[in-house]
């Protein structure tokens, strides 16, 4: 059985843990699978949104496969997390906007799967927690880096030293999620805001995550200069001059990713 399932539909690139009996944990097979299928997406000009979530009604993530863990030497755990954190980088790279959608428990690596992701949505019944602490070591996929990031220094230390475990609530306020919705209305919600980006040009929806991604953690002038270049990559394309023939002609623009 694969541990990691692939699809693609309207544009839309769907990516399941695809492990529910185990809470759908990272063992190396399923990092290898994910990341095989995160740079066949990079690549893929059809995908203008990615969704990731997990199979069954329990967890999105429940974090790294402890069971396989204990088995592993030193060596063998040092290639795991490696490979753990080269995956979520590359998925935070992605060119595409990505959505977790955070149909259940989000714990360890699956909290940090939501933090190399652009939007998280939950159901409200959803659990969260960056717990590595409590099994003595700390988290080493981007939390450490990520969240504090996302919602300040102390924040983040409150959640990592302690390992808490909290709810959609608090991760809504705090403004780790993106936005809380009913368990039925999980795929459609994140399906819904996808059409709704999916609406506007492919090149230009790249090039703004590209000028965000790149600016947010330099200074000010330097982040400037990023997105004039990345402004600089959208005036040739035919979706640019679509854009302008479509609103002097009082009709929806027909963008092409070109």
């Amino acid at each position: 059985m694969s541990r990691i399932l692939y699809r693609i539909e309207n544009n839309i690139a769907y990516v399941t843990i695809n492990r529910p009996d185990v809470l759908n944990c990272f063992d190396y097979e399923t990092l290898k699978q994910l990341q095989e299928v995160v740079d066949s997406i990079e690549l893929d000009s059809e995908v203008r949104v990615v969704i990731f979530t997990g199979a069954g009604e329990k967890a999105f993530s429940a974090g790294a496969d402890l069971k396989e863990r204990k088995t592993l030497t030193e060596t063998q755990v040092r290639r795991n997390v490696k490979a753990i954190r080269d995956v979520f980088n590359s998925i935070a790279s992605l060119p595409q906007p990505t959505i977790a959608a955070v149909n259940g428990y989000a714990f360890g690596g699956g909290f940090e799967l939501m933090l190399a992701c652009d939007f998280s949505v939950a159901v409200e019944e959803a659990m969260l927690g960056l717990t590595e602490t409590s099994w003595a070591i700390i988290p080493g996929a981007g939390g450490t880096q990520r969240l504090p990031r996302l919602i300040g220094e102390a924040k983040a230390k409150e959640l990592i030293f302690s390992a808490r475990k909290i709810p959609t609530t608090v991760a809504y306020e705090w403004g780790i999620l993106t936005r809380v919705v009913k368990k039925e209305k999980l795929m459609s919600s994140c399906e819904q805001f996808a059409t709704e980006m999916m609406n506007n040009g492919p090149v230009a929806l790249r090039q703004a995550k590209y000028a965000i991604n790149q600016g947010i953690n330099v200074d000010l002038q330097t982040g400037l200069a990023i997105e004039s270049k990345a402004y600089e990559l959208t005036i040739p394309t035919e979706d640019r001059l679509e854009a302008l023939r479509a609103f002097s002609e009082r009709r929806t623009p027909n963008f092409t990713g070109k």
